[in-house]
C-alpha cells in the first residue's frame, strides 16, 4: 500500500525531473490529527521527512525544488498540512493536496520562480501588507502561541502589556484615578494595546485582519474578549500603517491571528495567586476543531476570574488604604473560526467572538481609608459581539478576489455606587455603547513578471460605519453620534533584483508603495502614502526602510463630549485690573469641528541572520514619528488663562451679551462656588478649553531584537534565547508657543527604557524557561524639583512537562508551573492627594508582586 501511495505521488510530479518522495507510514497509519514538533532550523528536506514520519503522511516534490533550501524552526502542535505550510514559509513553494498526501511545487503566481529570500509563502497574507506573499519593509514582532505558553502567560492582555514596545497606559484595568486621561483610563476593565504610548486610539488592533467595534469611550479594542487558547499568534508592526489600514494606525498595527486548523479537543485549567494576597486567578478553557476534505471549524470557550488587589495588602500602597489597585474580574468568552470550500476556487470564511465580563473595583471615600465608614464601588458589565464573514475567489494567474464584512457591538454599563456605612446613598449609571460595521472588496495578484520575479498588486475599496452612545440614566445630557467613511487603496510590490540573478553586492532588492484615500463626511478627506525598500547586500543581511504618512480621525467622544460651563473669578484665571466681582466663563467638552490628527513616520531596520550561526537572528530598528494636529485640551493651567499670551487665541475678552448667553446655555452649568445664582453681566471673559487640534509630538526610538534557537550536542536538548530592548524618547508642545515638555521618562508616560529577555531549554517533553523584564524609572514632574520614581526588574520562571504519547489517562497531558516576579520587586510609592488615588504609577508598574500558578492541559 505504501508503494502505491508513492507511485501516486510520483505520477503527480513532472516527468522531466527526478521525483523525490519522502517516506511515510502506511496509509492505515495516516491521521489528520495534530502532532507535536520540536524541529530546529535545518534543510527543508530534513524537516519534511520528519513531518512525514511523525504524521504518517506522504510528501513528495521535485528534487531540484527542495535542494539547498532551509526550513525555519517548527515548534508546537500542527496538523500535517499546517506543519508543511509552516516549513515552506519563505521558500517560494506551496503544497498541493492530493488523495495520497501532499505534493510540493513552485507557486504559479511566481511565474515558475522561487520567492526571494525572506519572502513568506505566496498564499499567506502577512500583517503589514495587503498582498499575499509580499515582503514588508517595516519592523515586525511576532509572538506565537508557543512563546506565550513558555512565558507562563494566561491572558492576551498580560502578553501585550509585557511587550517593551507597548505602554501599560491607555485603556487597561488597574489604571488609577490619579492618572491623567491622556495617560490612561479604566473603562470596563478592557485590555488594549498602546504602542509607543501614543494612545490605544492610535494603535490599530485587528482580529484576523478585521476591525472590531471600539470599547468604552477611548476607541480601544478589547483584547480580553478573545479566549486565550484560541490565539495562534500576534503580529505587531510598530510603524505607521494608515496607507494600508486607514485611521488609528499612527503608532502601528497589531493583528491577532486565531487558530484555523485543529483536529481534536484541547482542555485547559490554570489557577494561581499572589503571595502578598489578592489576584487569585482561575481560568478554564476548551478548544475543539474538526477538519474535513473541503473545510474546517475551530471553536473555543473560556471562563476566567480573578479577585481584586487591595492597597492594604501592598506595602507600597498602604499609605492610601481601602483602594482597589486592581479590580475583581470574571468573564465568559467564546470564539469561532470556520472555512468551507464552496467550489474548487471559491471559499467561505467566518470569524466570530462573544464576550461578557463583570468588573468590580472602588475605593474608600474618607482619608482614614475605612470602607466601613464610606466608600465608592465601581461596577461594570461589558458585552461584545463580532461576526466577520468573507468570500474568497481564486482567479487565473494567481489573482484572488475577496468580499468581506464585519459587524460588531461593544457595550459597557458602568455604575458608581456611593455608600455611607452599609447604606447605598447614590448610584450613577452610564452606558458607553459602541457598534461598528464595514464591508470591503479587495483583489490582489500578479501584475507582470520581471527578471527578478512577479510584480504584485493589491486594490481595494470599502465602507465603514461607527456609532457611539453615552447614555446616562436620569439625564438628558447624552451623546448619540455616528460617523461613516468611504475609502479606496492600492499597494504594489516590485522585485528589482533576486538572488538567482547573481548581481554583485546586491543579493536582493525590493520596492513597495501604497496609497489610500479615505473620506469622512463632515470631517475631512485624507490621502496617505507609504514607501518601502528592502535591500540585501548579501543573503545574511537585510536592510529595510519605510516612510509614510498616517492619520487618526477624531473620536466621536472627542467631537460630541457633553459641553459644560463653569463660572470662576477672573482673578483666579490670572486676570488683573478687574473688579473683585468680575468673573470668567470656562467652557469644556467636545468639538464637532475637530479634524484628523496627522503623522509622518519612517523606520530603518537591519536584519542579520549569519549563516555561520544557524538559528540566530538579530534586528535593530530606528523609528521616528512626527505627530501634529493632536487633539488636546489646550489650557494646562486654568490659573494662567488670562495672563499667559499663548492662551490668547482661546480667550474672548469683553464678550457680548449674546456670547455670554450662549456660553450659559449648556447642559451642565456650575455657578461660582457657594452661590446658587450667577450674574451674567459680571463676565469679563470666556475661556474656551474645549478639545482642539493644537498639539505636536515628536517620538524617536530604537528597538533591538534577538532570537536564537539551537540543539545542544550529544542529544542534550535544545536552547532558545530571546531578547527585546526598546528605547523611547518623546516630547510634546501642547499649543503653539508653549514650552516643550518631555513625555517619555515622566510619570504616567512610557519610561525611556524597557527590555525583556528569556532563555529556555527543552529536552523531550520537558521545558524550562527563565525571563527577566526591566521597566525603567520615571520622573515625577508634578513638583518644581522632579522626584525620581524607581523602575522594576522582575524574574519569571516557567516549567512545563508534556507527558506525551503515553497510553491511558495521561495521554496528551501537559503540566505547567510558573513563578512570576519571584523576588517580589515592588513599585515605588508616590505622593497622592485624594483618597481614591493609587500610590504608585499604575500605567507602568504592576501591583501583583510575586505570583505562583499551576496549569494542566490535555489533548483528546
Amino acid at each position: 500500500m505504501g508503494l502505491l501511495r508513492q507511485a501516486v505521488l510520483a505520477a503527480s510530479l513532472s516527468t522531466s525531473t527526478i521525483a523525490f518522495v519522502l517516506h511515510a507510514a502506511p496509509a492505515a497509519a495516516q491521521t489528520a490529527g495534530t502532532h507535536s514538533y520540536h524541529l530546529p532550523p535545518q534543510p527543508l528536506t530534513a524537516t519534511l521527512r520528519d513531518i512525514a514520519k511523525a504524521s504518517g503522511t506522504a510528501i513528495g516534490g521535485r528534487a531540484e525544488l527542495l535542494a539547498n533550501r532551509q526550513a525555519p524552526p517548527l515548534d508546537g502542535d500542527f496538523t500535517p498540512q499546517a506543519a508543511v505550510a509552516a516549513a515552506l514559509a519563505g521558500s517560494g513553494l506551496r503544497l498541493r493536496v492530493i488523495e495520497s498526501g501532499f505534493v510540493i511545487e513552485s507557486d504559479d503566481s511566481q511565474g515558475g520562480r522561487s520567492a526571494p529570500s525572506g519572502e513568506v509563502a505566496p498564499d499567506i497574507l502577512v500583517t503589514g501588507s495587503l498582498i499575499r506573499g509580499a515582503p514588508i519593509a517595516s519592523p515586525t514582532i511576532v509572538i506565537d502561541r508557543l512563546a506565550m505558553r513558555d512565558s507562563g502567560a494566561t491572558s492576551l492582555g498580560d502578553v501585550m502589556r509585557n511587550l517593551p514596545q507597548s505602554f501599560g497606559g491607555g485603556q487597561n484595568p488597574g489604571i488609577g484615578n490619579n492618572v491623567p486621561t491622556a495617560g490612561g483610563i479604566n473603562v470596563g476593565s478592557a485590555s488594549t494595546i498602546n504602542l509607543r504610548g501614543l494612545g490605544s486610539d492610535a494603535t490599530l488592533t485587528l482580529l484576523d485582519g478585521h476591525r472590531l467595534a471600539y470599547n468604552g469611550s477611548r476607541q480601544g479594542i478589547d483584547l480580553s474578549a478573545i479566549p486565550f487558547g484560541m490565539v495562534e499568534k500576534v503580529d505587531v508592526v510598530a510603524d505607521g500603517a494608515s496607507a494600508l489600514y486607514g485611521s488609528d494606525a499612527v503608532a502601528g498595527v497589531a493583528n491577532i491571528v486565531l487558530r484555523h486548523d485543529l483536529q481534536g479537543l484541547e482542555t485547559s485549567a490554570n489557577i494561581g495567586g499572589a503571595t502578598d494576597g489578592g489576584d487569585f486567578q482561575q481560568q478554564y478553557g476548551v478548544v475543539a476543531g474538526h477538519r474535513w476534505k473541503s473545510g474546517g471549524l475551530v471553536a473555543a470557550y473560556e471562563y476566567a476570574s480573578n479577585t481584586n488587589i487591595m492597597s492594604n495588602d501592598r506595602s507600597f500602597a498602604a499609605v492610601r488604604p481601602g483602594v482597589a489597585l486592581y479590580p475583581a474580574l470574571h468573564h465568559h468568552a467564546v470564539a469561532l473560526t470556520g472555512h468551507q470550500a464552496l467550489t474548487d476556487n471559491l471559499t467561505f470564511d467566518v470569524d466570530a467572538i462573544f464576550n461578557k465580563r463583570w468588573s468590580l473595583g472602588g475605593w474608600a471615600s474618607n482619608f482614614a481609608g475605612d470602607r466601613s465608614v464610606s466608600h465608592i464601588d465601581q461596577a461594570t458589565t461589558s458585552r461584545s459581539v463580532a461576526v466577520a464573514p468573507s468570500l474568497k475567489l481564486d482567479l487565473p494567474a494567481g489573482w484572488r478576489l475577496q468580499l468581506s464584512g464585519v459587524y460588531g457591538t461593544e457595550t459597557v454599563h458602568l455604575e458608581n455606587r456611593y455608600y455611607t456605612g452599609p447604606s447605598l446613598t447614590t448610584a450613577l449609571q452610564v452606558c458607553y455603547c459602541n457598534s461598528g460595521a464595514s464591508g470591503e472588496l479587495t483583489a490582489d495578484g500578479r501584475l507582470l513578471t520581471l527578471p527578478a520575479g512577479p510584480v504584485k498588486l493589491a486594490l481595494g475599496l470599502g465602507y465603514r460605519y461607527n456609532q457611539f452612545q453615552q447614555l446616562r440614566v436620569g439625564s438628558t445630557s447624552n451623546i448619540i453620534a455616528s460617523q461613516d467613511s468611504r475609502y479606496a487603496y492600492g499597494e504594489i510590490s516590485v522585485p528589482v533584483i533576486a538572488p538567482e540573478q547573481g548581481v554583485t553586492a546586491i543579493s536582493r532588492l525590493n520596492l513597495s508603495g501604497a496609497l489610500r484615500y479615505e473620506r469622512y463626511p463632515g470631517v475631512a478627506s485624507v490621502a496617505t502614502p507609504k514607501l518601502g525598500l528592502i535591500y540585501a547586500p548579501f543573503p545574511d543581511l537585510v536592510v529595510k526602510g519605510s516612510w509614510g504618512r498616517s492619520f487618526r480621525a477624531p473620536t466621536l467622544y472627542q467631537q460630541y463630549q457633553i459641553s459644560g460651563t463653569s463660572a470662576i473669578y477672573a482673578s483666579g484665571a490670572g486676570g488683573s485690573g478687574y473688579p473683585s466681582t468680575a468673573t470668567a466663563l470656562l467652557l469644556t467638552g467636545g468639538n464637532p469641528a475637530l479634524k484628523p490628527e496627522r503623522a509622518e513616520t519612517w523606520t530603518a531596520t537591519l536584519d542579520y541572520s549569519p549563516h555561520q550561526i544557524a538559528g540566530l537572528n538579530l534586528q535593530a530598528s530606528y523609528f521616528s514619528t512626527i505627530y501634529r494636529d493632536r487633539i488636546v485640551v489646550p489650557i494646562t493651567y486654568t490659573s494662567q488663562s488670562l495672563s499667559n499670551p499663548i492662551y490668547a487665541r482661546y480667550v474672548t475678552l469683553s464678550p457680548s451679551s449674546t456670547a455670554v448667553a450662549n456660553a450659559l446655555n449648556t447642559p451642565n452649568f456650575i455657578p461660582l462656588s457657594g452661590n446658587s445664582t450667577y450674574n451674567p453681566s459680571s463676565a469679563v471673559a470666556i475661556i474656551d478649553n474645549s478639545s482642539v487640534n493644537a498639539g505636536r509630538q515628536v517620538i524617536h526610538g530604537v528597538d533591538l531584537l534577538l532570537n536564537y534557537r539551537t540543539k545542544l550536542p550529544g542529544g542534550k536538548g535544545e536552547i532558545g534565547l530571546n531578547g527585546d530592548l526598546a528605547y523611547l524618547t518623546s516630547s510634546q508642545v501642547l499649543v503653539p508657543g508653549a514650552a516643550t515638555t518631555q513625555l517619555a521618562g515622566t510619570m504616567f508616560n512610557p519610561p525611556h527604557w524597557r527590555g525583556r529577555g528569556s532563555m529556555s531549554w527543552k529536552l523531550g517533553g520537558l521545558m524550562l524557561s527563565a525571563t527577566t523584564s526591566y521597566i525603567g524609572g520615571v520622573s515625577d514632574i508634578r513638583y518644581a524639583v522632579p522626584i525620581a520614581v524607581g523602575g522594576m526588574v522582575t524574574q519569571d520562571f516557567t516549567a512545563r512537562y508534556n507527558i506525551g504519547d503515553r497510553k491511558g489517562a495521561l495521554h496528551g497531558v501537559a503540566l505547567s508551573l510558573t513563578a512570576q516576579n519571584i523576588f517580589n520587586d515592588k513599585p515605588t510609592t508616590i505622593v497622592t492627594t485624594n483618597y481614591g488615588d493609587a500610590a504608585y504609577d499604575s500605567t507602568n508598574y504592576s501591583p501583583v508582586g510575586r505570583y505562583i500558578g499551576v496549569g494542566v492541559t490535555k489533548s483528546w
